[in-house]
């Protein structure tokens, strides 16, 4: 376990260890992890410059002043959209390309426990937990590219409970609910896999968060889901991290060497918060340290064995290309191009 401790020292160093300026992206930060980890961001890291996107104009309002107070020498940008549908993502995505010509940081914790099928025609659960995710990540990886120092994307879920991938129903418009969460983790594994072999200067963070207060289910249509959310929060006061220890986490898991892009490449500069002698580089969804892609639990720790196994089963069935072909199609059904790059 990585220490709460280690953790705190670790991001105390940002402002010392990281470039002043660091432009950093937080979609989804309008409540919950989002939200505590952007306002730790903004605590630690000297004169950055943070969009963070979201649906409220109101809570935007309000985060952004509260970033101000704990940082009167940074930035903090709301962008208002709705992101469950892609030509929002792609409006989003147009407006960072226009404004910035490189990203540090990429923090993806967009989410619904709503299930219906969007305009797009995109179960709405998946395009928030997969499919737009995939999009900002795909319009934004020449800017994360190009930044000179920190290269990382940070994806919130449920890693470490990978499960089968159901090739037949990609956007889990049938699957039992109990399947989804699985299904969707892979998917996410298998595109972060993808993507670290187009950009392997760039770090690919995976994590589950646990037991946290947050906004996910404050919108459900499933009569099960909204039961189980009911009974999570019954009980979620005696079992919740919290949220300033979250939103510490998340940090650590968005700066720390421990979660360095690939071995191999030139990317000394790009690795981080140095990690002290006691911690070692984290084991990748490959179970090899320092991969570039990596599936951590709430408390730093890698994925388990159980995990690792599921993974190469699925790499072994060379998911990885059938999920990234089955992402661009919906991708072009839907846009009209793979990315903006290719769109423009």
């Amino acid at each position: 376990m990585v220490t709460l401790s280690h953790v705190q020292s670790s991001n105390a160093q940002i402002a010392t260890t990281l470039p002043p300026g660091l432009v950093a992206v937080f979609v989804g930060a309008t409540n919950g992890i989002g939200e505590y980890s952007l306002k730790e961001f903004a605590r630690h890291a000297k004169k950055p410059r943070v969009y963070f996107v979201g649906r409220s104009q109101e809570a935007g309002d309000r985060i952004a002043g509260e970033c101000r107070e704990l940082n009167s020498e940074g930035e903090f940008i709301f962008i208002k959209a709705d992101v469950s549908l892609l030509k929002n993502v792609d409006d989003v995505c147009r407006q960072l390309q226009r404004k910035e010509k490189t990203i540090n940081l990429l923090f993806l914790t967009c989410g619904s426990a709503l299930a219906h099928v969007g305009p797009e025609g995109l179960h709405i659960f998946m395009a928030l937990a997969y499919y737009a995710r995939a999009r900002f990540i795909v319009n934004l990886l020449p800017l994360l590219r190009q930044a000179p120092s920190l290269r990382r994307v940070v994806t919130v879920m449920a890693a470490g409970h990978e499960g089968p991938i159901h090739t037949n129903d990609f956007q889990s418009r049938n699957i039992p609910w109990s399947r989804v969460r699985g299904h969707n983790v892979s998917m996410i594994d298998m595109m972060h896999e993808h993507m670290v072999d187009r950009a392997p200067e760039v770090s690919f963070v995976h994590d589950y968060p646990g037991p946290v207060k947050s906004g996910f289910g404050r919108e459900t249509n499933g009569v099960l889901v909204r039961i189980a959310i009911t009974a999570f929060k019954m009980v979620g006061p005696l079992i919740y991290i919290p949220s300033r220890e979250s939103g510490e986490r998340h940090l650590f898991f968005a700066t720390s060497a421990r979660y360095p892009p690939r071995a191999g490449a030139e990317t000394k500069e790009a690795a981080g918060v140095p990690i002290p002698a006691d911690m070692s580089v984290a084991g990748g969804t490959d179970g090899q340290k320092a991969s570039g892609v990596y599936a951590v639990h709430w408390d730093g720790e890698s994925a388990g064995a159980k995990s690792l196994k599921m993974l190469a089963r699925l790499r072994n069935k060379d998911m990885v290309k059938q999920v990234w072909e089955h992402t661009i199609s919906e991708f072009q059904r839907v846009t009209g191009s793979e990315s903006l790059d290719q769109d423009e």
